[in-house]
């Protein structure tokens, strides 16, 4: 039996389906090569593992699964132990602007204490964070966190960040408030996706002050809201993030009487060395940027 066949079978049963085995099976290999090697594998055995729409492991594809998991599961754990108990590998998910602005000069710190540790970035928002930890697919994330966490989920809060809306300083909007007053707000209003945690907070405290105004552009990321908000396309609600600079022609209101949004990490399980590492310089981080 084909050593090399049973892994992508492992990847493609654990993430249910080839394509999103292809994104994290940890080296590069094209959808069409697993399909055809899984494929090779059910003709070795003479059984189907799985049916392909929608995903579903046979009963044979299940026995298999099961038999092959705690080995696939656990090489890098054995690695890490051969390494001499420190593993030099971190996966990490995040927003575009942490990675950007914030994981370069982390990273540098811990490799001074991990020399050789290679990095994973995999960018996304803060609803997906949760799910790839369950999965396996990532070992820390830095985003946006919930005051409660999904079991087995842990969570460090590092920095409160304020909600602001961004205008056009060429629009003559002074303040929050002198929207609130008005009978309709006629501007487009740009936000994340409304179930993450800053439309969330943003439309409960709006309810509160007895105003209607409804997302009309979402977007996935803080750079996008920015982006159509730029090109006069609304008002963008987003948080101060510190020593951002601002698009030139955006400025920033304030909403006063608006909680604060909370950045943290997620992690999942006992924490290794090289993760208490990563928080750690992420606190110091925090601190220096608050």
């Amino acid at each position: 039996m084909n050593v090399h066949h049973l892994e992508l079978f492992y990847y493609v049963a654990r993430h249910g389906g080839t394509m999103p085995a292809v994104r994290t099976i940890p080296y590069g290999i094209q959808q069409p090569a697993v399909s055809s090697q899984i494929a090779q594998l059910e003709e070795f055995l003479g059984v189907t593992l799985f049916h392909r729409r929608p995903f579903a492991l046979t009963p044979a594809g299940e026995k298999l699964f099961e038999f092959i998991r705690p080995f696939f599961s656990n090489l890098e754990k054995v690695a890490g132990e051969l390494q001499g108990g420190q593993a030099r590998h971190i996966r990490i998910g995040a927003s575009t602007i942490v990675l950007r602005e914030h994981l370069p000069e982390l990273f540098r710190d811990v490799r001074k204490k991990f020399p050789g540790l290679e990095l994973s970035l995999r960018e996304g928002y803060p609803a997906q964070f949760e799910e790839w930890l369950r999965q396996d697919e990532i070992d820390l994330a830095v985003t946006l966190i919930e005051k409660k966490t999904a079991p087995g989920i842990h969570s460090l809060a590092l920095l409160e960040l304020p909600l602001i809306l961004l205008v056009e300083k060429s629009s003559g909007i002074g303040s929050a408030e002198e929207l609130w007053r008005r009978d309709k707000i006629d501007e487009p209003l740009i936000c994340l996706p409304a179930a993450e945690n800053v439309p969330r907070t943003f439309q409960k405290q709006l309810r509160k002050r007895g105003v209607d105004w409804f997302p009309s552009i979402e977007a996935s990321s803080a750079d996008l809201i920015e982006a159509y908000m730029g090109n006069g396309l609304g008002i963008g609600v987003s948080v101060a993030i510190p020593k951002k600079p601002l698009p030139a022609g955006v400025g920033a209101l304030p909403l006063n009487g608006f909680p604060p949004v909370v950045i943290g990490a997620l992690w999942r399980g006992r924490k290794t060395p090289l993760l208490e590492t990563f928080l750690n310089e992420a606190k110091l981080r925090a601190q220096r940027l608050a």
